[in-house]
This record gives structure tokens, C-alpha cells and sequence, in this order.
């Protein structure tokens, strides 16, 4: 793997050979018409933005090059002058070696420049009425220190100014996403493809040429989505400005920390998931942060910390953002959830500190006593839930009173292929998402007891709902799922209870549920497709993938069907509250 400082070499040298040649086609422009300020303005941007970038990496001489020129068009576009074919000559030479410094990023030559800058200054000076400041007050101090350098460059005889521009080409090529997407699309079917061939020629499929075949698409597959892997810091470092302007909107001092900048995600993850992060780093300085009298009396820092970190946890990106604040108080959650109408207080009285805490998820939540610039204006946390699910994430919150609130987001690292468990049921292939996928295990049917409108079972000491995958089939619609008898009629059925079923665990904002099936299959890593029309309309089915052997396969949506079980279970147990 390249080192970052590689990565950010090769990214600046793609982006500053760009405007060397942009700058090429301006001077030319520029030379034709003098007068043209929109040519001039746009020098002086480019030049602007060369010079900071190669500041930001050290890349001294570009920089100190650059800010020469940008101090020159910065005179240019403010004062009439006269351009003359003089200064052409300089600008042209000036960006021919700002090529040369570019290239020597990498081959590592030494390039001579400061008599360069000499010049332009000396012109500057002799022709504006006017000193340009770059690398140094004035040019004679360059002089002074390369005095034989200077004295070469500065021979109007040198074949500098006069020589044929090289032609430079990055090692670099900028592709549009979509046809990354597009080629990525195209490998799926391809893998697809292959399994199929594998499938159909079970007899051949150790042989040399299959094994060949496996490994050259899965290199091919892995490569495409290393392309789209960017580091996270491109998300993160731009956090500095939002945490700076939400932490002056609520008064508060706040600095910022970012950890794991170097992990690598996949882009449109990032892009999705970034409005998110935005709504969690202003929530965190919003709710979480005191102001700096309260942290003083609190016997903490007047400075409140929060920290953005990423870092690798198997095939998954964990997001945290964590503030050292007051911490959620579960006491006033449940009061607002309440007064809100989310819950009954009945209902309340009956829940976990952590149920409470995960209140703030319910669509209409809010915690915040007036709207202010950063909250309370409608967009809540059920926004964040929604977002990170729909990427195939998770969110969870750690919070402790006095000492601070994380919040967690769990995010695939590709969005390209998923891992997948398969198995079947009523002799149809389905998947379930690995990555909602606590574990698989067998229970005898005398294991499993029927409580109220469900059926329950243990697993590693907790109670936790059941749903036999053959009932759900049953319903036209999951918000009937605790209609009665509804989930009893499998269970019902099965004569002998000695019988062992096979269940899936499954996992999601701290909830379990298990999901019992016909028959567990094997792991396998798919490329799952969206439904189409009017298939898209199916609950309990997020996608589709096409196995080996031909066959459509959905692949179940765990998050939805968790959420109505424990939406329907809570409806049921809020009205058993307030019946009794």
C-alpha cells in the first residue's frame, strides 16, 4: 500500500499539472488581449490556490513560485498596467519551470528558481511602480544568496525564455464516478457470471482454468472498489470549519480532534453519510458540550473536546464521534418522550436506561427547549438512523453522565459487494446481510414458548423475540405481524417438540431477533441489486442478487423486519400498561 504522503504527492502533481497547463492557455489568451479581467482573474485564482496547496504539503519552491506569480496578478488586476511582450516572455518561463518543479517532485532533480523570482520582481518594480513581495522583501537578497545562480538566470542570451514549453502528463487520470459505478456494475455481472459457468460444470470446478478464472475476476472486482476507497480525511478535515462556526453560534469552546484519517472508505458511503456526521458534530456541541462556566463548576476543562475518529473493525468502518460532555440524562429523555407522545408514561416505567437513551432515534424527538441556528428544526436523529441504515449501517450510542456521549456509526467499507449468509426456506434460496447477522444456531422446538401474541426463546442469557420466516410469508403486511396468531401458526404445527430448528440471530441497535429457517446454506460475498418495480414494494426484501446456479435470491431486509417487531411489540406493551 502507498504511503499517504505518496498518495497526497501524486494527487497535488495531478492537480498542479492541470493548472500549469490552464495557466499555459491563460498567458496565451492574456498575451492576445490585455484587457481581458476575467483571463486576469482567473490567473489569479489558480496561481492562489497552487501556492496554498504547495505551502499545505512543503513543497517550498512551487509555493514561493506561485506566490510570486499571484502577487503580480494581484497587482495586475487592481492597477491599469501595461503588459508587455517582456513580461510574456517572464510568465511563460516562469510556468515552464513551476512544470520543471512539478516533475521533480518525483524524479527528484534539483531545479534552480530563485533567480527567476528575481526577475519577476525586478520587472515588477521597474514596470507597475510597484514592489511585489514573495519569498523575500526585496530582490536583491536573492542576490546575495545565489549570486551565480542569479547571475545565469538573469543572462535576457539564455535559451530559458526562448525554448519550445515540454509537454508534461500526470501519472494520473481523474475518472467521473458514474463510471466507476458503471464498470463495478459491469464486474458483478461478470462474477455472476462466472459462478454460473462454475456451477453448471461442477466436475471441472477444481480444474486450473476455473481456479484461474475465480482469481483473475476477484482481483478485477477488488481493484475496481480499491479505486473508489478514498481516505476519510477528506470528510473529516473539513469538520475544523463547522465545528469552529456551531461552537461559536452556542459560545462554547470547543477543539477538535481527528483520529484515523488514514482509513480508507468507500466514496459514496462517504457522500452519504456525510450530512449525518454534520447533524452528529453539531449535536454533539448543541447537547453534549457545556458551556465553559458549567465545565469549570463541573471541575473540567473550560475547553470541551470532541473527537471524530475512524478505524477498521473486519469488513466494517467504524465512525465515532465523541464528545466529553454532560452526557445523556435517560431521566429527561423519557420525560420529552412523554411529554412528546412517543410513549406512555406507563410504557416508560417499564423500560431499560438504554431503551430510553435510544429514544432519540423515533421520528419527532426533540430535546431541545429552542431553536437555535444548529437545533431544533425538525431534522432529528431519526434522519442520521435513516441514513446510516440505508447504506446497510448501524448507530450506537455510549453515554455516561458527567463524562460524555459516542456515538457509533457502523458502516460497510464497500457498498460493491456485501457478505451474505444463505439459506433456504419452502425450498427458495434467500440471503441475510452478515452484516445484521449475530450468529446461527439450533434450538429444540420445547426451547421455544409462546408468550402473548409471540414466541420467545433464550440466547446467552437475555429473552428474545422469535419469528418462524414461513409466518412472515403469511402477512400482506408487516405492520400486521402481531395480529393474533399470526406468528404461532409454524410453531403451532410442529408436532414433535424435540425437533431442533435452525434460527438466525439477528442484531440491530441493540435489539436481537431470531429468525428461524428451513435450512442454513453456506457464507458467500454477493452483489445485491435494488428490486424493480413493483417488486420494490415487497417489506421484508431490501434487494436481489443472482446465485451460481441461476436463481434469483432476495436478500431479506433484518432492519426493517426488527423494527416493526419491536414497533408492534411496544404498541402491545404500552396498551397492556395502560389496560392494567
Amino acid at each position: 500500500m502507498k504511503s499517504k504522503e505518496k498518495q497526497y504527492q501524486e494527487m497535488f502533481s495531478a492537480e498542479a499539472f492541470e493548472a500549469q497547463e490552464e495557466l499555459n492557455k491563460l498567458f496565451t489568451e492574456l498575451e492576445k488581449n490585455a484587457d481581458d479581467r476575467e483571463t486576469i482573474e482567473s490567473i489569479f485564482r489558480i496561481t492562489h490556490t497552487l501556492k496554498g496547496n504547495a505551502m499545505a504539503l512543503g513543497y517550498e519552491g512551487i509555493g514561493e513560485l506561485s506566490h510570486t506569480l499571484e502577487d503580480i496578478f494581484s497587482v495586475v488586476k487592481d492597477k491599469p498596467v501595461n503588459l508587455e511582450k517582456g513580461l510574456f516572455k517572464l510568465l511563460f518561463s516562469a510556468n515552464d519551470r513551476l512544470g520543471e518543479m512539478i516533475e521533480s517532485l518525483e524524479s527528484k532533480k534539483e531545479v534552480n528558481y530563485k533567480g527567476l523570482i528575481a526577475k519577476l520582481e525586478l520587472y515588477a518594480e521597474k514596470h507597475f511602480d510597484h514592489s511585489v513581495d514573495a519569498s523575500s522583501d526585496n530582490p536583491a537578497e536573492h542576490e546575495e544568496q545565489l549570486p551565480v545562480q542569479v547571475e545565469e538566470e538573469l543572462n535576457e542570451d539564455s535559451d530559458q525564455e526562448t525554448k519550445v514549453a515540454n509537454l508534461h502528463f500526470s501519472d494520473q487520470v481523474q475518472i467521473p464516478i458514474k463510471k466507476l459505478d458503471s464498470l463495478l456494475n459491469l464486474v458483478g455481472e461478470l462474477i455472476i457470471e462466472k459462478d454460473t459457468i462454475i456451477a453448471r460444470n461442477q466436475t471441472r470446478s477444481n480444474s486450473n482454468e476455473f481456479k484461474r478464472l475465480h482469481r483473475i475476476t476477484s482481483d478485477m472486482q477488488y481493484s475496481i472498489m480499491d479505486i473508489r476507497l478514498v481516505h476519510i480525511d477528506l470528510l473529516f478535515n473539513k469538520f475544523h470549519r463547522i465545528a469552529r462556526d456551531a461552537a461559536e453560534i452556542e459560545q462554547k469552546e470547543v477543539s477538535l480532534v481527528l483520529e484515523g484519517t488514514e482509513i480508507e472508505i468507500d466514496r459514496n458511503i462517504l457522500k452519504t453519510i456525510s450530512d449525518s456526521l454534520v447533524h452528529l458534530v453539531r449535536n454533539a456541541i448543541g447537547h453534549g458540550i457545556e458551556h465553559p462556566e458549567e465545565r469549570q463548576q463541573a471541575g473540567k476543562s473550560t475547553t470541551g473536546t470532541l473527537t471524530l475518529r475512524a478505524r477498521n473493525e473486519k469488513d466494517n468502518v467504524l465512525i465515532e464521534v465523541q464528545d466529553d460532555g454532560h452526557g445523556i440524562n435517560p431521566e429527561a429523555i423519557k420525560s420529552k418522550a412523554v411529554e412528546q407522545g412517543i410513549i406512555t408514561r406507563e410504557y416508560a416505567a417499564t423500560l431499560s436506561e438504554t431503551e430510553i437513551i435510544y429514544l432519540i432515534f423515533e421520528a419527532g424527538f426533540s430535546n431541545t427547549k429552542e431553536v437555535t441556528e444548529i437545533s431544533g428544526r425538525g431534522v432529528g436523529m431519526d434522519v442520521v438512523k435513516r441514513a446510516t441504515e440505508s447504506i446497510g449501517g448501524q448507530i450506537f450510542i455510549d453515554s455516561k453522565i458527567g463524562e460524555g456521549t459516542t456515538f457509533t456509526l457502523k458502516l460497510p467499507s464497500s457498498m460493491a459487494v456485501k457478505g451474505a449468509l444463505l439459506f433456504s426456506q419452502d425450498n427458495q434460496e434467500f440471503a441475510a446481510p452478515l452484516s445484521f447477522t449475530e450468529a446461527v444456531v439450533s434450538l429444540e422446538a420445547s426451547e421455544i414458548h409462546k408468550v402473548g401474541k409471540g414466541v420467545m426463546a433464550h440466547y446467552l442469557g437475555r429473552t428474545i423475540p422469535l419469528v418462524f420466516l414461513s409466518d412472515l410469508f403469511q402477512l400482506t403486511s408487516l405492520k400486521n405481524v402481531y395480529t393474533k396468531g399470526s406468528l404461532h401458526s409454524t410453531f403451532d404445527s410442529i408436532e414433535d417438540k424435540t425437533k431442533s430448528v435452525k434460527v438466525i440471530i439477528a442484531s440491530y441497535n441493540n435489539r436481537y431477533l431470531g429468525i428461524v429457517v428451513d435450512k442454513l446454506l453456506q457464507q458467500k460475498e454477493i452483489v445485491e441489486k435494488p428490486l424493480s418495480k413493483p417488486l420494490d414494494k415487497m417489506e421484508l426484501f431490501s434487494g436481489a442478487t443472482i446465485l451460481g446456479n441461476g436463481n434469483v435470491c432476495l436478500v431479506l431486509n433484518i432492519a426493517l423486519i426488527l423494527e416493526h417487531m419491536y414497533n408492534e411489540q411496544r404498541s402491545m406493551k404500552m396498551n397492556y400498561a395502560e389496560a392494567i
